[in-house]
């Protein structure tokens, strides 16, 4: 969930289609003893099935572990629209959120990797959990670098690339198009290679904030 604190544009900017369904759906919520913290919770265990799924490496698996994790990524944002909404925001439910980020994100694309691991001892003429394992740990890389940006210049100074209500992370919702062609293969190549180079892009950024906050 976000920090109490945020930049006035930040709040101003509309926020993306799925954080608007989000917050109608949890707005009954408001009220109940329902936290955010319990729908992190529940976000990270459909985020944990989703990789196990994606470890049986079958067309099957493969589909529910995407459909899975589909549900994983939207409650991802339903936490957070409660937390604003219900006034039960938190430093220990943020980095709670952002660890659940990381351990479903980690074990997302090593899952994948072990899963095309059982079609294709090779990908590349590298072995497929190796590439998972590089784009998991990039991605992973760049939330918790973005995180410390937002704790240094604000929430605007991290957001996400955003176009027509959507936003950079929004591509995860097309994971079930992705196997439901049977593209996971393709789909862990362009991960392995996209997330470190926008991982260095970051760490760049990173560096330009902290010069800053420095001076």
């Amino acid at each position: 969930m976000p920090e109490p604190s945020e930049l006035p544009a930040a709040r101003a900017a509309a926020p993306p289609w799925d954080a608007r369904l989000a917050r109608t759906l949890v707005r009954p919520l408001r009220c109940s003893p329902i936290t955010p913290n319990h729908l992190t919770t529940v976000r990270l265990a459909f985020g944990i099935a989703a990789a196990g799924a994606f470890t049986r490496g079958s067309y099957a698996w493969m589909n529910l572990g995407a459909v899975l994790l589909a549900v994983s990524n939207f409650l991802d944002h339903a936490d957070g629209e409660l937390a604003r909404i219900s006034g039960k925001t938190s430093r220990v439910g943020h980095w709670y959120d952002l660890a659940s980020d990381a351990v479903v994100t980690i074990l997302l694309f090593t899952a994948i990797g072990v899963g095309v691991g059982t079609r294709s001892a090779r990908v590349l003429q590298i072995p497929p959990l190796a590439l998972g394992t590089v784009a998991g740990t990039a991605i992973v890389l760049i939330f918790f670098l973005r995180a410390h940006i937002e704790e240094m210049a604000g929430k605007a100074a991290s957001k996400q690339a955003s176009m027509g209500g959507f936003e950079t992370e929004d591509v995860l919702y097309l994971l079930p198009l992705v196997t439901l062609c049977n593209g996971a293969t393709p789909f862990l190549v362009a991960a392995a290679i996209g997330a470190p180079l926008f991982a260095v892009w970051v760490v760049f950024d990173y560096r330009r904030v902290v010069r800053g906050y420095i001076r």
